[in-house]
């Protein structure tokens, strides 16, 4: 991985093809909430696959506690579509068959020429990219469990939301007053917020 790749720097906003062929960005994709982005060798791999199913559990979670995930392959469309549905998934999956994340990362996994994947990672950002933490999932083992991803999660909201704690007397007043822009979802409405989930 690049040595700027690190928590604390922001992530770089990528834009590429979704599995519906739509290009998108990761910060339109992420909005305000924190972001797992999962770099993924692709659906040929039986470690992806394991990995993804996991993550079917928590992104139950993930959409009613506001947070998005993303997966990255070098998938082309019809096999991202195949890897998707294959393992249950219902959030965005984008295609990267150019490997432009690859080469600019620096994360070509070379004991595998045949395929020609990325090292998997999976990042934990905070909103605006900012990196919380990565993963290395070259070893399987190296990637994070659900439950490593739901602490993660939770710091993060910590840091970011400020009414993560609505029993503070500074969040009572601005309720009281009426200032809404310090609670979820700080300007938008419910059907925007969940518009922007799928």
């Amino acid at each position: 991985m690049r040595p700027d790749i690190l928590p604390g720097a922001v992530f770089p906003d990528y834009k590429l093809p979704d599995h519906r062929g739509m290009h998108r960005t990761l910060s339109e994709l992420q909005e305000a909430d924190p972001l797992v982005l999962v770099l993924s060798r692709g659906g040929f791999c039986p470690k992806e696959r394991r990995q993804h199913e996991g993550l079917v559990r928590l992104h139950r979670e993930m959409q009613v506690g506001y947070c998005r995930l993303v997966t990255i392959s070098t998938d082309n469309l019809i096999e991202t579509n195949e890897f998707r549905s294959g393992v249950g998934a219902n959030w965005i999956f984008l295609s990267d068959p150019g490997r432009k994340l690859q080469k600019d990362l620096d994360i070509p996994e070379y004991t595998d020429p045949d395929h020609n994947p990325m090292i998997p990672h999976t990042l934990v950002l905070e909103p605006g990219l900012r990196i919380y933490k990565i993963y290395n999932g070259y070893w399987f083992f190296g990637r994070p469990t659900v439950e490593e991803l739901r602490l993660d999660l939770r710091a993060v909201l910590q840091r970011c939301r400020p009414d993560w704690d609505i029993s503070r007397a500074e969040q009572r007043s601005a309720w009281a007053n009426g200032d809404k822009a310090k609670f979820y979802p700080y300007g938008k409405t419910q059907a925007q917020v969940f518009a922007q989930q799928d």
